[in-house]
């Protein structure tokens, strides 16, 4: 089994209920491709290191997740990309 620690930042101008609905749906692409959810946290709403999409801050969120292949990884990037709440990304592999 791969662990990958998953961080993705989403836009501050959405609703409460909005910004909740995109972390479950990322949540929710993870598991449907079969990783398993070892640790989450809502990180809340911080400053960014720099301005992207003319945003200055965003509402972050963290997964660890255990998987036996990359395809949830691959479909979350893949998702993550297209979604235009989710102003930015990250997968990294956890070295054993």
């Amino acid at each position: 089994m791969k662990q990958y620690e998953v961080m993705f930042v989403v836009r501050p101008d959405l609703e409460a209920e909005a910004n909740q609905k995109v972390a479950s749906d990322m949540k929710k692409v993870l598991t449907d491709k079969g990783a398993k959810i070892l640790e989450e946290k809502e990180m809340g709403q911080r400053e960014l290191a720099y301005e992207m999409n003319k945003y200055k801050t965003g509402y972050y969120y963290f997964y660890k997740v255990e998987v036996e292949d990359s395809r949830a990884t691959e479909e979350f990037t893949r998702v993550a990309s297209l979604n235009e709440d989710v102003i930015r990304h990250l997968v990294v592999k956890v070295e054993d």
